[in-house]
């Protein structure tokens, strides 16, 4: 199995937002948001592994901008690292300036799929090689963010994460 790039499995979606998606402040529901990032995240895993993937976990979301109703809202995400069946995949929300065109990140997450095959087991997937710096960053960091998923699920000691010990050079 060859591995991939993490623009091989860049997915992009655009989209409006409507009145009937939004809160009393005239904003995308969160949840709105989490579900657009769920399928761009879900199509991006799939790209990478050519596989039936599923939702693992949801690692990390971070609102840090309201998206108005009208808004142009933009979900880009890629595979950020890939370990033996599950996939990181990193996720970008940004909104649209109506007047300037400028975009603003609005939203992040990082989520976590897994390839399986037609019963539900899980297959193997390629590995990544990240090429931008940005890339490079965020592929360092999953492994790091893996290992303490696995230790706050008591699925990993403590002293078995050698990315965490080397953060605080122990």
């Amino acid at each position: 199995m060859s591995s991939k790039t993490p623009k091989e499995s860049v997915t992009i979606l655009t989209d409006l937002v409507l009145p009937g998606e939004t809160n009393p402040l005239n904003n995308l529901f969160g949840g709105e948001i989490l579900a657009r990032m769920d399928r761009a995240c879900s199509i991006a895993a799939r790209r990478h592994s050519r596989r039936i993937v599923v939702t693992a976990s949801v690692n990390h979301v971070a609102f840090t901008k309201a998206v108005p109703v009208g808004s142009v809202v933009t979900v880009e995400a890629k595979v950020s690292r890939a370990f033996k069946s599950s996939m990181e995949v990193y996720v970008d929300v940004w909104i649209e300036d109506r007047e300037s065109g400028e975009r603003a990140r609005a939203n992040e997450g990082i989520y976590t799929f897994v390839a399986v095959n037609e019963t539900g087991s899980p297959v193997p997937v390629p590995q990544i090689i990240p090429e931008t710096d940005l890339e490079k960053e965020r592929f360092d960091g999953a492994l790091r963010r893996k290992q303490l998923s696995l230790i706050l699920s008591g699925k990993m000691k403590p002293d078995a994460a050698t990315e965490l010990k080397a953060l605080f050079g122990k």
